[in-house]
């Protein structure tokens, strides 16, 4: 979910992928990393370049010998990466990639390829932040690249664009749990309208937008670094581009951190399940904060009762919208659901939550229709989007996803959603349909994802994560031939750099030295 970077699963989009539902027995992989990302000492600059250049595909081979003409855009160091559309047409049409680069303030070990999630965050943006998340010692060491997937940003070649504003406001604020045959029938209209959207506005990008291009082209950004091994850290669904790389380039993997991971192996069904319990363990954390917190929390005395308000008063939004001061809006269903979900992101967020809800039970939804706005991109003053991340998350989930299940199958597993997550799997459920009128499927078979050959990856899971369940974390570990892993107690999305100085030192010190901590560590 978004705009806490790393953090865009939006809601009405969600990726289908198949489940592998075992932890199998993995040995210690905490063997010395420092001696594979040295070049020999023989090598001469020359050849060191030439073998970091070197194409998987000759007819690839005139974009990995580009340079990148760096150029100063606000204090930082900007150029564009030319990537093919198609890579089995790759002499047909390429597009561009905007890069951001904000160098090493030390003694520089390398690039460090980060990407904050999404799908459909800017990685530049994500660069431009990183004083604030990124520890010191890792400003030093290296220099951190971001750069837009294909699908996002405003590039003219590269960022998808499927929907008008109005569309978008319409989307976002819709019912999220269709109650009668006429509201299924609004949400198929939407899924036709964006699939339509995306044909009609985007052409040819709308069928390239996919995770495994996206790896393709983070190697071709690889070899125009000048870098052999590509050192990454990945947030949220950075992580299932991350470990999509490492699947298809095992042998150029160098220091790989996923932090927040997604389980690729998931089906649709079972993601959508897992990510609503999420949410509903990071709502009861926030209620028992509540509670314990005060003599007489405005939520109820108990958790069960300030879970089941906050229940209803979504549930009343969705037929009873509530006025707010932003130019004649309302706050209605969807609206308030990623209201209240942008704040449990970040613990440090619950107090604004608690203040947006008390004005909202006042019948004002001004503050839950601006976190809405911060969620979606959407600037609350004039009403124009800052990015297109709702379009390129859709594009990109619908691209990698495998599945098209219609209204039956969707309403035959609400009850085992509300089973799971009474406050939010209803509106997970139906999120399901969002991609059923997109033309392309993916033929990818994410169980199979192994990153083979690959060194040790570090792999971050936080207990009470409401994006992305350690369950997520722990099978992607397992899943990965080199997954290790880290589990941090603690709530919000994603472990590195949110105060727990055990999971800090452990990333920094392998991203910097190459010191692999022990596979399980807890902190």
């Amino acid at each position: 979910m978004k705009r806490i970077f790393g953090i865009v699963l939006v809601l009405a989009v969600l990726a289908a992928f198949g489940w592998v539902g075992y932890l199998a027995f993995k040995p210690d992989r905490r063997e010395a990393m420092g001696s594979q990302r040295q070049s020999s000492p023989q090598e001469t600059p020359q050849q060191r370049s030439a073998a970091a250049r070197k194409a998987p595909d000759p007819r690839l081979q005139s974009f990995y010998d580009q340079n990148l003409d760096w150029s100063d855009c606000d204090g930082f160091q900007c150029a564009s990466l030319t990537v093919p559309l198609d890579y089995a047409k790759p002499q047909k049409r390429s597009i561009h990639i905007a890069v951001l680069r904000r160098p090493a303030s030390g003694d520089r070990i390398g690039s460090l390829v980060v990407n904050p999630g999404g799908p459909g965050a800017s990685g530049n943006e994500y660069a431009a932040s990183a004083a604030r998340l990124f520890g010191k010692r890792v400003l030093r060491a290296y220099d951190i690249v971001g750069f837009d997937p294909r699908g996002v940003g405003t590039g003219a070649d590269s960022a998808i664009d499927c929907l008008s504003d109005g569309q978008l406001d319409e989307m976002v604020a819709a019912d999220p749990t269709p109650d009668t045959a006429a509201e299924v029938k609004e949400w198929l209209r939407q899924s036709q309208t964006s699939a339509t959207g995306c044909a009609q506005r985007s052409a040819a990008l709308a069928a390239h937008v996919s995770t495994h291009e996206a790896a393709r082209d983070m190697d071709v950004l690889r070899a125009a670094l000048d870098e052999e091994k590509l050192d990454y850290f990945g947030a949220s669904y950075g992580t299932q581009l991350g470990a999509t790389y490492a699947d298809l380039f095992a042998p150029r993997v160098g220091r790989m951190v996923l932090d927040g991971a997604v389980d690729l192996s998931l089906s649709g069904k079972e993601m959508g399940m897992q990510q609503a319990a999420g949410f509903e363990t990071a709502l009861r954390a926030y209620v028992s904060y509540c509670v314990e917190s005060s003599d007489n929390c405005f939520l109820g005395d108990t958790v069960e009762e300030g879970v089941a308000r906050i229940r209803k008063f979504l549930a009343d939004t969705e037929t009873s919208p509530l006025s707010t001061d932003l130019d004649g809006r309302v706050l209605a269903g969807g609206n308030a659901m990623y209201g209240v979900i942008t704040p449990l992101y970040d613990r440090g967020s619950w107090s604004a939550l608690s203040m947006a809800l008390r004005q909202a039970f006042g019948g004002d939804g001004t503050t839950l229709l601006q976190f809405s706005d911060l969620y979606v991109g959407r600037n609350s003053t004039d009403g124009s989007y800052d990015n297109n991340i709702i379009e390129a998350n859709l594009a990109i989930v619908c691209d990698d996803s495998t599945e098209r299940p219609g209204p039956a199958e969707v309403e035959a597993s609400l009850p085992e959603f509300a089973a799971a997550a009474p406050t939010f799997g209803p509106a997970l459920a139906w999120s399901q349909l969002s991609c059923s009128r997109f033309p392309v499927v993916s033929d990818v078979d994410w169980s199979k994802v192994r990153g083979a050959g690959a060194p040790p990856i570090l792999v971050i899971g936080t207990s009470r994560d409401p994006a992305t369940p350690l369950a997520w974390a722990e099978s992607l570990a397992n899943q990965l031939e080199s997954g290790v892993l880290i589990t941090r107690d603690g709530d919000g999305h994603t472990g590195y750099f949110a105060g727990n100085k055990c999971v800090d030192s452990a990333v920094e010190d392998y991203l910097i030295d190459g010191t692999v901590p022990r596979d399980g560590l807890t902190c």
